[in-house]
Formats: structure tokens, sequence, C-alpha cells
């Protein structure tokens, strides 16, 4: 112990001596110069540093520029970046510092370090092979969760959590006492509350038993609290939203600069099972022959007011999340799917963007702010698509009209670059108990792009108000949907691996490469690789953010772009409304830097419930697919990597594993570059995209995987 205590000092020394070198502009001292800088006078201590100067000299961190002086060598030496965990208990550390190399670290030298941590390393050098860098943590900086899903082993006298993430590699240990009344197998949240220097394992308590392993809700509940997504409103907020009277008063309708539209036809047009209707459209034909086409959102900053605890838990939870059998809402269900839900027959509350169109979908006019609707009928998109394909039914004329129009907006939209991404939705046939009983995929038809094709409308012309309002010097803060062009090296990839299947893609300019894209899932429309190929194109753009800067949308090809039309689900959207209504009334602009944290805290919710969403899908695929074990499977190569290769079912785009190790007419092995894998006898190749046959072998619900068999010919 002794001897780990003493290396423990020798770095933290060192790390102290680098800093000295670095603050000093690395100019070559000698270890008493050093000493003095670091205060130390006693000849041990100067000793030691003399000791540290030279081991370290041997271990390539300093070199000796001349005879009994130091300087660190070029190299950073201690480094801050995420811990990135491998399977065997080793990492990678990924620099904040993009142009630097990742960092190996030995399980050994983790120092309780965890997945996603951010962590101080202390940088070795390279080994002697010259292949990677290899590093100590020497501070956790940010841990980056303490809680927990998994699934309980109480015995006598103790109990461990087993942890569902793959990626915790240590089960935490839980004094009985801390159960918090949670039983042997059952799932749970564990919270760590410590981890003494030394142990193999953390220690926590029980914060939530979540219930029987197996079971719909437990399992739908553990993928909201792996995601940090909290299972209930607090009673503060609840409270809060129990005070908004459910009706509109005359007062507010008659509230200075609203405007009413209740004389005017107005709709909702929603999927079937929606309860928090967000936007509706008004339609008028006007006297000169053009169209009035409102897009009226529910004016949820009217009701939910800044730094109020409504507020508050809106902006922690920042968006809805939509798992496979439920919503779990931004708002308390009174607002979501009451005060603020634009339901038939029933005067609300409006933030709007009207257009004045003319037969060709240009528009002559148009104004942003406050209104009062009464929607005059609910349609569900089926309804809504009846009417269109019939040309019959309530509100025919009105809707055929729109449908007429979002085809010109829409032919506009790809004429100048847009990228049309049809990907391939799932969705389940769930009994009362929430067990899949049957899949099918979803599709999108015109009643679901005319309301697509206007929300998009009223999004670029609210973004584009706003920027073209601020000039020079005087730009006003705004919250904007920004979509960077996409990195050349992923999409030269894709297109080298759609080449293989006869499309091409040309790269040279932004236009070339949207219209090249917009060809191909044209082509690939109903094919087998449809749903793989478009997978891969989105995966090779860039990810859209929230953000203040004033920057382009590149799937869209709009220059401005922001997101005005579902405030009851969004945060940003909140934001939106909130800054329109300020300088509409002619304020001053908002603080940036303030908007710009809630914008990034907005992307980064965003990116979890969309894992959250697609961890319910996986537990649903596995769900639906334990009842078909044995079963037999047409599918498509979705992947391939060093461990096996996924294959997507071609019926119902449940996605598993074939482990290389159990294909065993040959060893076969990845080729990175090839998208493929190689039998190194036979030389028989299974490639991404590629049809093969499938059994169901194994399924995991605890992990979400589905393990298949493949049947060779």
């Amino acid at each position: 112990m002794a001897k780990n205590k003493n290396s423990q000092f020798k770095l933290v020394l060192t790390q102290m001596i680098s800093d000295i070198f670095e603050k000093n502009k690395n100019v070559a001292l000698n270890h008493k110069q050093v000493a003095a800088k670091l205060n130390l006078s006693d000849k041990a201590a100067v000793d030691t540093i003399l000791e540290v100067l030279t081991e370290q000299t041997e271990n390539g961190l300093f070199i000796r520029p001349e005879r009994g002086k130091f300087k660190l060598k070029d190299q950073k030496v201690f480094i801050i970046g995420k811990v990135d965990m491998t399977a065997d208990g080793s990492a990678f550390i990924v620099p904040d510092d993009e142009f630097e190399k990742d960092i190996f670290v030995a399980p050994r030298k983790l120092r309780n370090a965890l997945h996603g941590d951010i962590v101080k390393v202390h940088v070795f050098g390279k080994k002697t092979s010259g292949r990677r860098n290899e590093g100590e943590i020497v501070e956790i900086i940010t841990r980056a969760k303490t809680d927990f899903i998994g699934v309980a082993k109480v015995s006598e006298r103790f109990a461990f959590i087993i942890p569902d993430d793959r990626k915790m590699l240590h089960d935490i240990f839980v004094p009985l006492s801390d159960l918090n009344g949670a039983k042997n197998g059952q799932k749970v949240q564990v919270s760590i509350t410590d981890w003494p220097e030394g142990a193999k394992n953390p220690i926590g308590k029980v914060i939530n038993v979540l219930g029987t392993q197996g079971e719909n809700d437990t399992e739908m509940n553990a993928i909201l609290a792996q995601y940090g997504f909290p299972l209930s409103f607090p009673t503060e907020v609840e409270k809060e939203a129990n005070a908004i009277p459910e009706t509109v008063s005359e007062a507010e309708i008659n509230e200075k600069g609203r405007k009413d539209f209740r004389e005017t036809v107005t709709f909702t047009i929603d999927p079937a099972d929606a309860k928090d209707f967000d936007d509706a459209i008004s339609f008028k034909k006007l006297p000169n022959g053009n169209y009035e086409v409102g897009v009226h959102i529910a004016d949820v900053s009217h009701y939910v007011k800044p730094n109020s605890a409504l507020d508050k838990e809106a902006y922690e939870r920042a968006t809805s999340v939509y798992l496979v059998d439920r919503v779990i809402p931004m708002l308390p269900e009174r607002l979501s799917n009451g005060v603020c839900s634009l339901r038939p027959n029933e005067d609300k509350l409006c933030f709007a963007a009207v257009f004045e169109l003319d037969n060709e979908a240009n528009i002559k006019s148009e104004w942003f702010g406050r209104t009062t609707i009464h929607s005059d009928r609910r349609f569900s998109y089926e309804e809504a698509q009846e009417v269109i394909e019939t040309k019959a039914g309530d509100y025919a004329e009105e809707i055929l009209k729109l449908n007429e129009l979002a085809y010109i907006l829409r032919d506009r939209k790809f004429k100048n670059g847009a990228i049309s991404f049809e990907s391939t939705e799932v969705k389940f046939k769930l009994d009362e108990r929430g067990k899949p009983i049957g899949v099918y995929v979803k599709e999108r038809k015109d009643a679901h792009k005319l309301i697509e094709d206007f929300m998009l409308l009223a999004n670029k012309k609210v973004a584009e108000f706003i920027a073209k309002k601020g000039n020079g010097n005087n730009k006003y803060t705004f919250v904007y949907r920004s979509h960077d062009s996409p990195n050349l090296e992923n999409l030269n990839n894709f297109a080298a691996f759609a080449s293989r299947f006869g499309y091409k893609i040309n790269t040279k300019t932004d236009k070339d490469i949207a219209k090249s894209l917009n060809y191909l899932m044209e082509d690939v429309e109903g094919k087998k690789e449809q749903n793989m190929l478009t997978q891969l194109a989105i995966r090779s753009m860039a990810k859209a953010i929230y953000t203040t800067k004033k920057t382009s949308h590149y799937g869209l090809a709009f220059d401005h772009y922001t997101h005005f039309t579902s405030p009851i689900r969004r945060y940003p959207d909140v934001m939106v409304h909130r800054l329109l209504a300020l300088y509409l009334d002619g304020g001053r602009s908002a603080n940036a830097e303030e908007y710009e944290t809630a914008s990034s805290h907005s992307s980064a919710m965003e990116k979890r419930a969309s894992d959250a969403e697609r961890a319910s899908i996986k537990y649903k695929q596995a769900e639906y697919l334990e009842d078909n074990i044995g079963s037999l499977y047409t599918g498509i190569i979705s992947g391939v990597t060093e461990w096996g290769m996924y294959v997507e079912i071609s019926e119902n785009k449940c996605e598993g594993m074939i482990r290389l190790r159990d294909i065993t007419d040959d060893f076969y092995v990845w080729d990175e570059k090839n998208y493929c894998i190689v039998g190194q006898r036979k030389h028989k190749k299974y490639q991404l995209g590629d049809e093969v046959q499938v059994k169901v072998k194994k399924v995991d619900l605890s992990k979400r995987q589905i393990d298949f068999s493949l049947i060779q010919d």
C-alpha cells in the first residue's frame, strides 16, 4: 500500500512539475529551479523532483536539452477527454481537442472512471510499438451519470444490482437498509453514493423500484429512467397546471394584437390516436382569387410563464418522449391534452403565421401574431387522405386546394436542393398488456405531407422574418434549427457503397449532392435495400441542432429555419414564441448566451429522447421475436462489425445479429473498408445489402438483443 501511495504522490508531483513548465512557456529548468517555483526547499522534496524528472524523461515525458536541465516534450502531458469503455474493461479517452489522438487506458489505470465520464488523463507517450498513446486517469472531472437501471440480486446479508447498461461493467453493492423495499429479481433504479478507493464495486442505494422484470410497464419505465426522463410531474408543477382555466375568457380573446379567426374555416389533421393537437390550418378564399392560409399553433407561452414551476420543468425535459406504447409529455396532461390542445368546437388561443398565396403558391403577403381559433373539425390522417383520394367529404374543397398548393411548395423545395429522406417507420400492434402481436410499416401519404409542407413554410418564414429584421450590428437573438452540410469523407464513403447497387452520387456541389440523393431515394423506394441505404445516407449527414447562430438548414435547403410549430412537445418552440412576441412588441434583443445554453440543452435532450424511443422499439422487436424462436425469415445485411453482421428482417424490420463465431463453414473476418465479412479459406463474402436467410436463435429481453443463425446454402 505504501508503494501505491508513493506512486500516487509521484503522479501528482509529475502533474505539478508539468504545470510549471507549461506556465513558463516550456523554458528549460534544472530540478532546483523547478523546486523553487513549487516553493519546496527541503532536501527530500528537491531530491524527489530530480527523481521524477529523471524517471519521466525515460518515459518520454520530458527531454534534456542541456546537461542538468529539463523541459517538456512537445506532446501534451495531461489531456481532458471523455471515457469510452470497451467490453474488456479497458477504455479509450476521446480528447476534447479533436486534433489529439484517443488515449488507451488499461483497466487497472481507470481509477473508477465510468463510460461517458469527463476525465483528466496523464499521457505516458507512445508504447515502443508506436501504435497508440497510453495513459492513466488522474482525476474524474464530471460523472456522466450516477443512476443506473438493473436487476436486484438479494441475499441474506447484502444485495447487488446487476446493471442493464452494457458499458457499466461493475455490479453495484447495496446494503439491505438501502434496498427501498426491492425484492430479488425486481428491476430497480439505483444511485451510486460512494466508491471507496481500492474497492472493486461502487456502493449505491435503490431510489426507485420499477417492478417485475419483463412486465411491459416495468420495461418502459426502465427505459425512461435509463435515459433520465422523470416518470411523473412534481406536485408543484401539477398544481400550477391545474390552476389554469380550461376555457378561454373574453379578456384573452380581446387581448391587444390578437386577431379573431373563429369565423374562418379551421381544422386539425393528426394521427388517429393523438390527443395533443399542436397545429391547425385555417383557409379562406379571398375576393382577388388568392387564398389566405393560416398556420395556427397552440399559444403555450401564454400559459407557461418564464421561471414558473411549469416552465422550469418543461425546460429540463425539453421534449415529449414517444415510446412504442405511450407518450411522456413535456407538459402536464391538463395543458398538453386539454388547455393548449386545439380540440374541435372549442375556442383556443394560438400564435400564427398567416399567408396570402396565389394559385402558384407564391407568397403575396404574410402576418405573424397571436390569434383565437375555433376548430371546425378534427381529421385523422386517414380521414383527410380519404377526402384527397375520393375528392368528397367534409371541407373537401379546402383540403383539395391545400393539397394542390402543398404539392407546389414541395416541388419548389426539392428544386432548390432539399433532400427527401423517406425512411420506414415501424409500428406495433399491441394487446391489452402491451405485448406486440404484429409489426407493420407506417405509410406516409399526401395528408401527412400536406401538413408537413405548411409547417415547414411557417417555420421557414418565421425564421426569415427575424433574421431579416436585424441588420448589421443590430441582430436579434433567436433560436434557429441548424443543419450543417455533410462531412465529405462520410459522404464519399456512402457514395462508394451506394455505387455497389448501381447508384451514383455526385459530390461536386451541395446542389449536386442533394439532386443525386433525391434520385437515389426515388429509385430505391420499395426495393429491399431501401431502409438500409436511407439509414446509411442519414448517418452520413450532419445532425440538426438548435442554436442562436444564424446558419442554414442543409437538408431542407433553407437559408433560415426554426421550430415554431410544436410548442406542446418541444421547448425550443416555446422559446421561439417568446422571442417572436418580444420583437413584434418592439422589444430589445434577448441575451444570446442564455438562449444558446438553452438551445444546447434542448439539442442534448432531443438526442436522449430519440435514443429512448429507439430503445423501446428494440425492446418490442425482441419481445415480438421471443415468441418466434426457431422461425425462418428473409433479411438484408444492415451492418457488419468485427463481432458479426446485423440483419434486418424484410417483412417486419426487426434487426438482430449473426455472430461470426456461429458461422461454421469457414473462419470469417471483418473487412471494414469494403463493408463485408470474408471467409479466409473459401473467400465467400457477406456484404452490406446482401439478402440472407436467418433463423431466430436467441432473444435477451433485458439487453434488447436478438441473435440469429445464418441459414447457408
